[in-house]
């Protein structure tokens, strides 16, 4: 059963505040950024029957919100989980378990991280059982840095990609981010800016890295005939995919590859379209070797060829292929798990809410989020009539 153009997003926002929100909690930026997207969407949180979250659990953050849904879904699979969900919400809505679904986020990555550095490793490092705790930690390999690095080294060895060749999308995905009043970084960014930088976990420089921020987000999604009767434009998801092929990065069949090559190819089957047909691009940037490895990864450019694709600031504002354009995870915002802010930009490109950095005549958009090592993808199709 195909999903596609079932439903629609009708609803996105972000929290009241993003950046640094000291004094708040990641449930107020949940409740926060439900509300402005409730309201966005011109539906009361009365009809919410559908509620999906990562991070707080989902039982948790609809007391918080005050709801009772008969349909709840807690995937917590890293920066991709709320880009999966939509996919879920769509096949509960299709079914009738719910009508209206509210997928909502919230994380206080910057003014959380005293408390986690007092606290340890933790997360998947905490649990002596799992592959990274045994087989990664133990070697040097621990947090994203240390291993997106040596993903992305094995890419520069096989394939010749250069540190010129990721700095291009860092300063791109910065230009975008300079038209966007609430992107965290506007300052002027140049490629010798990028390679001058104090490195981090080689090859990456600080401006191949995302941002350490607070923020939340959040989107309404209903069925189709209840889209139509809104005040928005709906966004239809016209296709979507999800996949993982691994957790620990040790055990990536391929190094150089990620789910997204299986998540892409079920989204563009289901929506019948291919890369062509995209006119405005949203992927993870949790490095700037993420962005490189997923455009490869969903067919926008031959295997390996990602750098050359993106060089001359083909990405950027003017360019003829619109990638990240709030300034991404690099620029924009990104508190831990980024993939909800990939969901709200399409949504405001395709209904032409930009401003100054709305893509012209944008009528489709690719939405795809990555968790963990590498590890997991959702793909989103999405388009107006």
């Amino acid at each position: 059963m195909s999903l596609s153009k079932k439903v629609a997003i009708v609803g996105v926002d972000e929290s009241d505040q993003i950046g640094i929100c000291e004094g708040k909690t990641a449930l107020m930026l949940h409740a926060e950024a439900a509300r402005n997207a409730l309201r966005d969407a011109g539906i009361d949180i009365s009809e919410v029957d559908g509620l999906c979250t990562a991070g707080p659990s989902v039982m948790q953050t609809a007391e918080y919100l005050g709801i009772q849904p008969s349909f709840m879904d807690s995937t917590s699979v890293g920066g991709s989980s709320f880009v999966i969900e939509v996919e879920h919400a769509a096949a509960a809505i299709e079914a009738g378990l719910c009508h209206v679904v509210l997928i909502t986020h919230g994380e206080m990555g910057y003014s959380a991280r005293r408390g986690r550095a007092s606290r340890g490793a933790g997360g998947r490092w905490s649990d002596p059982e799992s592959a990274q705790a045994q087989f990664e930690l133990p070697y040097g390999m621990g947090p994203a840095p240390s291993a997106y690095s040596l993903a992305a080294m094995r890419h520069m060895h096989q394939y010749g990609t250069t540190h010129e060749h990721l700095a291009e999308i860092a300063v791109a995905t910065r230009k975008w981010a300079q038209l966007n009043p609430k992107a965290f970084m506007r300052d002027p960014l140049t490629i010798d800016d990028v390679l001058s930088s104090r490195w981090i976990a080689y090859p990456f420089h600080v401006y191949d890295c995302c941002l350490v921020t607070d923020a939340g987000g959040a989107c309404v999604i209903v069925g189709a005939e209840r889209a139509r009767d809104l005040p928005k434009k709906p966004v239809w998801l016209l296709g979507s995919g999800e996949a993982t092929t691994h957790a620990s990065l040790v055990n990536n069949p391929d190094l150089t590859r990620t789910p997204a090559r299986y998540s892409g190819e079920r989204a563009f089957t289901m929506a019948g379209l291919t890369p062509k047909d995209i006119d405005v691009v949203e992927v993870y940037d949790s490095f700037t070797y993420t962005a490189l490895v997923t455009i490869e990864e969903l067919g926008f450019c031959p295997k390996g060829e990602g750098g050359p694709f993106l060089s001359n600031q083909r990405s950027a504002p003017g360019g003829d292929f619109p990638m990240n354009t709030n300034g991404g995870g690099l620029s924009y915002t990104h508190p831990g798990m980024y993939g909800m802010f990939l969901i709200i930009e399409a949504v405001r490109q395709l209904r032409g809410e930009c401003g100054e950095r709305q893509v012209p005549n944008a009528r489709t958009a690719l939405v795809n989020g990555t968790g963990g090592s590498l590890s997991t993808t959702g793909t989103l199709i999405l388009g107006v009539d």
